[in-house]
């Protein structure tokens, strides 16, 4: 099993738990030179608020879009997109990658940011 398909298995866990309990929550997906952030609706059908590093203005402030600056913008930015969109309480969807480094400082600002998690 190569890594993409072990992070593809556990990501796929959590997702089955979110969809029993119908949780509206967070997903990331990072790449080597950009990350994604997107709410998603409990019923999984709907992306209430997304934000990422190819945005044109998230380019303009930060030099590169694979590091823990980017994804703390990145970060503050979901949150803020998804309290004007009536959302407070998550669940965080890390997609099988390892909470730590860009991961952990977008969940961090966006903790910061107003969401609970």
């Amino acid at each position: 099993m190569n890594k993409k398909l072990s992070r593809l298995r556990r990501a796929r866990k959590t997702r089955a738990k979110f969809a029993e309990l119908k949780a509206v929550h967070l997903t990331v997906f990072r790449s080597n030179s950009h990350i994604y952030a997107q709410v998603i609706s409990g019923c999984r059908s709907k992306v209430l608020a997304a934000a990422s590093t190819v945005e044109k203005d998230v380019r303009a402030q930060v030099k590169s879009g694979g590091n823990k600056e980017a994804a703390a913008l990145v970060g503050k930015l979901i949150a803020e997109r998804a309290k004007a969109a009536g959302i407070e309480q998550i669940s965080f969807d890390r997609a099988g990658f390892l909470f730590h480094g860009r991961v952990k400082a977008l969940a961090e600002a966006a903790r910061e940011g107003g969401l609970k998690f």
